[in-house]
């Protein structure tokens, strides 16, 4: 008698056992769903705009990929280029990341970020100015103010490649809060020149242009390794087809380009070297 007690005091204490087990299997996976359901992806921007009109600019297009991939998405707005290099030299941590060719190059190279797509139109820079340099180009502006984004931009690297006589130089200015400011500082007197996108300068045919530079793979949107696959997948589709929602077509015109389109590393391959006269290059 005693012993089938004991028994069934042991089969009890079993089949609780496993009730327990199962409430708190079921309880880690709700857990672990829930989680996953609330992942929250960081997408960082290079500075070409101040923290406050950035938000505003590209506001629009995270709030687009939210609905499009039911997925959150934090819009990240470095404060400035100093800070934004910075970052990117540490490799802090960012799940989508949107860089014009030298930085994207940079990112891919060295932190295995995964290009998923690229602006249509390729980037060029252009040196332009309002003030009559008398048939001397370049040459007329040594001295002289020219206002461009701050260093490491693609602008200002390539502006540096303009002079590259260490005592020939330009008196370069980057207080520029965006392309567009640099515009106005030629037009408000403030400037002898400026160092723009060459699609922002097609916008002002009363602005001469100086030089214009190479061109490169429009900027990328890429992804940190880290971010699922099928993440990946979901963001790309949904930028592939950006230009056909009307209520994007104020970002599209804002960036200077009409769509996205896919990218992969060999497109900007050999564009990092755009830094290398910068601070912290490795």
């Amino acid at each position: 008698m005693v012993q089938r007690m004991f028994a069934h005091s042991k089969a009890g204490s079993r089949r609780s056992l496993t009730r327990s087990l199962v409430r708190f299997a079921f309880a880690l996976a709700c857990a672990v769903g829930t989680a996953a359901a609330q992942a929250d992806y960081s997408f960082v921007v290079e500075p070409v705009y101040g923290p406050q009109k950035a938000a505003e600019v590209y506001r629009p297009l995270v709030e687009y990929l939210a609905k499009a991939t039911g997925e959150k998405f934090t819009l990240v707005t470095p404060k400035n280029y100093h800070f934004y290099w910075r970052d990117l030299r540490e490799n802090q941590k960012f799940d989508f990341a949107m860089d014009e060719a030298h930085l994207a190059d940079y990112r891919i190279a060295r932190f295995q970020f995964v290009p998923l797509v690229r602006t249509a139109e390729r980037q060029s820079y252009t040196l332009v100015t309002n003030v009559d340099l008398q048939d001397k180009g370049l040459e007329a502006l040594i001295g002289r103010k020219i206002v461009c984004m701050g260093a490491p931009s693609l602008g200002y690297s390539l502006l540096l490649g303009f002079y590259p006589n260490p005592i020939q130089q330009p008196d370069i200015e980057s207080s520029a809060a965006s392309w567009r400011d640099a515009v106005e500082a030629v037009f408000a007197g403030e400037a002898a020149a400026a160092m723009v996108p060459t699609w922002l300068k097609d916008q002002y045919p009363n602005l001469t242009p100086v030089k214009t530079s190479v061109e490169f793979a429009g900027a990328a949107i890429s992804a940190a390794p880290g971010v699922p696959e099928a993440i990946r997948a979901k963001v790309a589709a949904a930028l592939l087809k950006l230009d056909q929602d009307p209520a994007l077509s104020n970002l599209l015109l804002e960036l200077g380009i009409s769509k996205f389109v896919a990218a992969n590393p060999a497109d900007y391959k050999g564009a990092e070297v755009m830094l290398k006269d910068f601070y912290g290059y490795q």
